[in-house]
């Protein structure tokens, strides 16, 4: 009966911080998609003319919703200990504005698609998948959100669309840039790119 006893309590005990956290991971990036979507919806930024408003309100909200300096390792992995403390904060800034100017044409084309939300599964202590489904009327997209829990606050560290990783798919053109040459060679790449140069 002891035993038993002691069972149920350590399953109670390991259950309660988890139910704690369910669904935290999902809620955060929900959120702010939903932030996203509001500003996509908004009826006086519909004209062309506030193209640039809307943009900038969809970074502002990207800036709260990834962790971009672990993108960043994560993207360079290994390389990540060629650049010096500078170059780092720097490839951190380029590459954030890099993913602001590749995808924000793309989210501003939205056309009132649904996005569902399905589950969150585990990768690691610290790390969840996010997994949607964006639904349009001839075909359905997996997009799976890969967070990082920091201090508390769940943020995107990768995104894979339809299979493919965004950090993965920078990672093989980066690591192409370096194996040849130095990081400011991939530093001067990313500025040209960004309109930095």
């Amino acid at each position: 009966m002891k035993k038993r006893l002691a069972i149920i309590t350590v399953i109670l005990c390991l259950a309660f911080p988890l139910a704690a956290f369910a669904g935290a991971a999902l809620d955060a990036v929900k959120g702010n998609v939903d932030k996203v979507l509001d500003v996509l919806r908004d009826p006086s930024l519909k004209s062309e003319s506030n193209k640039q408003i809307k943009k900038n309100k969809i970074r502002a909200i990207g800036d709260n919703m990834f962790d971009f300096t672990e993108l960043s390792k994560r993207t360079l992995a290994v390389n990540w200990r060629k650049f010096t403390p500078e170059q780092q904060k720097e490839f951190i800034s380029l590459y954030k504005d890099l993913l602001a100017d590749t995808y924000a044409d793309k989210i501003v084309a939205y056309t009132d698609e649904k996005i569902v939300f399905t589950k969150e599964v585990p990768l690691t202590e610290k790390t969840i998948e996010v997994q949607s489904t964006v639904i349009r009327k001839t075909q359905e997209i997996p997009i799976y959100y890969r967070v990082i829990n920091e201090n508390g606050a769940w943020l995107v560290y990768d995104v894979v669309i339809e299979g493919v990783s965004l950090v993965n798919n920078y990672r093989t053109q980066f690591r192409e840039i370096l194996s040849n040459k130095p990081p400011t060679s991939l530093l001067e790449t990313l500025r040209k790119k960004v309109g930095k140069a």
